[in-house]
């Protein structure tokens, strides 16, 4: 791809990006940043790709959540930990059901800026620019809050840099053993409505003691007590990506050094635009958001320009359409990747087709639909013969009230007491668990019905 420049994008239609007001200001970020490391290097971005590649076969399953925007008045050492232990639950789930390694990805140390549906918002009849994350701007309701401040890149780097640190201590300091994790799930079984599980988690007791028994647990003893744990953002915000990129030493690639994976939104996809321009040049594994206007031409030019030497686990198409809608679109889409002969993994996105206003003012998504989506994601790959290879959801370790149902049971009117997040509703620590026990259940009959098909 010689010739690709990390700056290229600029010359293409940009779209869901913030004007600055003052070039200079963004000059002298833009400078700062592009001398800092990177956050990522290239030989982790190629260890995640192979990962993917295995999972495009079935041969792995993918694990992708996190924040829907990350807050810097929010972050602390206590919420990191929180949602890396609740990731970690929910992949060891997840790995009884799929009985093969899941890939953990978080939607962390990146996550900084936001597409949204609107230029301007308005509250009591007073228009100002919509807020774009804290990389970009700032939520409080205020004119001046709402103009972009590049300085906020350099607050967000620090922050990703510091939350890219935590992470690496927790994944191989033993914060990350897998007895531990599994005793952390014992805990969320002794509740009485999470009792349909426990069948589930005794078998993978029964696995863990069997490990022990047969003294395979000192000969793999590193393997049980670290893991390998990646970021993701959307690379929404391109100077930003633009300044941390870097050509790799080894291959002369250029890297996206802001995190392992960038993903192009529902928003952000077009063919000839920035992002897609930005995206296809770069080494690292790329996601791209598939929703209900996703048609099959578009999306085989976006395969082409994204991974025109069909490299397995390069491209992530990770599908968003709403419960009860996946039956009109993805069969078409599945359709069009098979024809095209691509290399893709699929991945489920349950929560942006399904988020509604509650009865009380609140944005929220429902359990059940989440659920319903997740099913129905399956339910189409099974028939159509692919591979389902991952989820990808908006969670967080803390005990929020933002999404309703679940066996925490979340009403409308229990919204409003922890509601915490800046813009899109996340799953707390139970309902994220409880959808990875839902998660593996499916995973077991997809698994059954398989072998039930190849005995005959």
């Amino acid at each position: 791809m010689s010739d690709w420049q990390k700056s290229n994008w600029r010359n293409k239609p940009r779209v869901q990006m913030p004007d600055y007001t003052d070039q200079g200001a963004l000059n002298a970020v833009e400078s700062q940043l592009s001398n800092y490391p990177p956050l990522v290097f290239a030989g982790e971005a190629r260890s995640l790709k192979s990962k993917l590649a295995a999972a495009s076969r079935g041969d792995a399953f993918v694990l992708q959540g996190g924040d829907c925007a990350e807050s810097f008045a929010q972050f602390s050492a206590d919420g990191i930990r929180d949602t890396f232990k609740v990731m970690l639950q929910m992949a060891m789930v997840l790995t009884y059901g799929a009985k093969v390694p899941v890939v953990k990805i978080g939607r962390m140390a990146g996550q900084f800026a936001k597409p949204r549906s609107a230029p301007t918002e308005t509250v009591n009849g007073v228009e100002l620019p919509s807020y774009r994350g804290d990389i970009i701007n700032e939520l409080d309701f205020t004119s001046q809050a709402r103009i972009p401040d590049p300085q906020k890149m350099l607050q967000a780097y620090t922050q990703a840099a510091a939350t890219l640190n935590l992470l690496r201590a927790f994944s191989t300091g033993g914060y990350a053993d897998v007895h531990q994790v599994h005793s952390w799930t014992l805990g969320f079984i002794e509740g009485e409505k999470a009792s349909r599980y426990s069948q589930m988690a005794e078998r993978i007791s029964d696995a863990l003691d069997f490990m022990k028994a047969a003294g395979l647990d000192s000969k793999v003893a590193h393997e049980l007590r670290t893991v390998e744990f990646f970021t993701s953002h959307e690379g929404l915000l391109l100077e930003y990506e633009e300044a941390l990129t870097r050509q790799d030493s080894t291959s002369g690639k250029w890297l996206a050094g802001s995190g392992h994976m960038i993903w192009i939104g529902d928003r952000t996809r077009q063919p000839d635009g920035a992002h897609v321009e930005f995206c296809r040049g770069v080494l690292n594994p790329i996601g791209l958001k598939c929703g209900p206007t996703t048609t099959a031409d578009d999306l085989k030019v976006l395969i082409d320009k994204l991974n025109p030497e069909n490299e397995a686990g390069r491209l992530t198409l990770i599908a968003r359409f709403g419960a009860g809608s996946v039956g009109d679109h993805l069969p078409r889409l599945v359709k069009a990747v098979q024809e095209h002969g691509a290399n893709v993994v699929w991945s489920c996105d349950p929560m942006h087709g399904n988020t509604i206003k509650s009865s009380t003012g609140y944005k929220t998504r429902p359990f059940d639909s989440v659920l319903r989506e997740v099913r129905e994601f399956f339910e189409i790959h099974q028939a159509e013969g692919t591979v389902p290879g991952g989820v990808h959801f908006e969670m967080t370790g803390q005990d929020v009230t933002e999404c309703t149902g679940g066996m925490v049971a979340v009403s409308d009117e229990d919204l409003s007491s922890r509601y915490h997040t800046a813009c899109d509703p996340r799953l707390n620590a139970s309902q994220s668990l409880e959808l990875a026990f839902l998660v593996a259940e499916e995973l077991v009959k997809r698994r059954g019905t398989n072998a039930a098909i190849a005995a005959q």
